[in-house]
């Protein structure tokens, strides 16, 4: 590799991992013992990049070299770009640079596989091993694993990262085959059961005993391409709800297709790419997570696709208006949640605030209830609210979003960490 300086490789290497949308920083809770930083439950900082997505994190690629030509990616092999190259030891020093400038307070390290993955993953654990012991520091940190590394180098990298993420990308193995033809899907699935095994396991012992160091305590992650292959929503949707029931997976990530190469076996995308599909697959992600909905009340066979129009959950209302109105008087919790309008602090705000008497309309917007959407569903001691019936036929009409302008899209910057930050600047200090 010919010789650049750092501020060259740091601007290569940030640039290389903006398509990696995986790296929120919530969930760790980290004290500081006499070293540099803290991790927080809540997250840390946060910052906007210019598509929107919410990152808070120096986020870098220790290498954008890599023996694998994925068809989707801008760091393959056979892509023609200058290839960098951090060591363990330059990406301590960066993140201890800049978290005491406070311009980052945690850490977002991929890579691309250098050699074999066993070698790759080394060097990843040498440079979160030189944050952790030698400059002893408590920020958060978040890695990438390798598929196909040795499932040991995945448990000693899991000592030392509040969350490691193996990415799937692509739904199936079909999909993977055509694609990224240097990966299995058991070189992916095999670390994630592990680590899966590991936080839970951990999480028992240290019942027992504090002095067990923690494993991954922010969990682990993945991401999904959407719009690269031709898999439906059911199918994403379906993978995802296995991935958080047998895989301990705390988020799964879900990145609208970019074409950044020319290659056959890619689709051609029209415009922007496919940002609102993305943000449907969120909403359904969020309903399952959160308000109890199983895949396959979202979508099935007839419906293998969500509506790009509607919301999720008010598509599912609409499919079981046999449900409803529902009496917010009486509605059990779980039932309350599946009100399209009804979230889940409102919905706990309504269990509380019906124990002192009985709830009126009027008191619903008080308590966080979105009556634009609600009103159709819900009744309050026996009133209606709306001018229209649940079973109407104009009701799909009346909920349908309003005609949005085409999403805009841009580059997300090359710096995640803190937006218009200079990354040559930054390194010398001129802040």
């Amino acid at each position: 590799m010919p010789e650049f300086t750092l501020a060259e490789k740091l601007e290569i290497l940030a640039d290389g991992a903006k398509y990696d949308v995986s790296c929120a920083s919530s969930g760790s809770s980290r004290r500081n013992s006499g070293g540099i930083g803290n991790a927080a439950q809540c997250g840390i900082c946060h910052s906007w990049t210019a598509d929107g997505r919410c990152v808070s994190l120096l986020k870098i690629l220790l290498t954008n070299a890599c023996i694998y030509d994925c068809a989707y990616c801008v760091n393959r092999r056979s892509n023609d770009t200058r290839r960098v190259m951090l060591t363990p030891a330059e990406v301590a020093e960066l993140t201890i640079g800049f978290y005491r400038r406070n311009a980052i307070e945690g850490l977002f390290l991929s890579t691309g596989v250098v050699r074999d993955p066993d070698h790759t993953m080394e060097l990843l654990i040498e440079a979160v091993w030189q944050l952790r012991e030698e400059h002893r520091f408590n920020g958060y940190i978040h890695v990438k694993v390798v598929p196909g590394a040795d499932l040991l180098l995945v448990e000693r990298l899991g000592r030392h990262a509040d969350r490691v993420s193996i990415n799937m990308e692509l739904p199936t193995r079909e999909s993977l085959k055509l694609l990224a033809p240097d990966k299995s899907r058991e070189a992916i699935v095999a670390p994630m059961r592990r680590v899966g095994e590991l936080i839970v396991q951990t999480k028992e012992e240290r019942k027992c005993s504090r002095k067990i160091p923690p494993f991954a305590p922010a969990g682990q992650s993945t991401q999904l391409i959407v719009g690269a292959s031709g898999e439906s929503d059911l199918q994403i949707v379906s993978l995802a709800a296995g991935l958080y029931g047998r895989l301990a997976m705390k988020r799964v990530y879900y990145s609208a297709f970019v074409p950044v190469n020319r290659d056959e076996r890619l689709p051609v995308v029209v415009g922007t790419p496919p940002l609102v599909r993305e943000h449907r697959l969120y909403q359904a992600d969020w309903l399952m997570r959160y308000y109890g909905f199983a895949a396959g009340e979202l979508l099935d066979e007839e419906r293998p696709n969500l509506d790009l129009a509607l919301d999720p959950k008010v598509g599912w209302a609409l499919r079981n208006l046999h449900l409803f109105p529902l009496e917010v008087n009486r509605a059990d919790y779980e039932s309350l949640l599946r009100v399209p309008g009804i979230g889940v602090r409102s919905a706990q705000r309504i269990v509380r605030a019906r124990r002192g008497g009985h709830l009126t309309l009027d008191d619903l917007p008080k308590l966080g209830v979105v009556m634009k959407r609600a009103r159709y569903f819900v009744t309050a001691r026996g009133r209606f609210a709306a001018d229209l019936a649940p079973d109407a036929p104009g009701l799909r009409g009346r909920l349908l979003e309003k005609p949005a302008p085409p999403p805009r899209w841009s580059q997300p910057s090359l710096f995640a960490g803190t937006a218009g930050i200079d990354l040559r600047s930054a390194i010398t200090g001129e802040l």
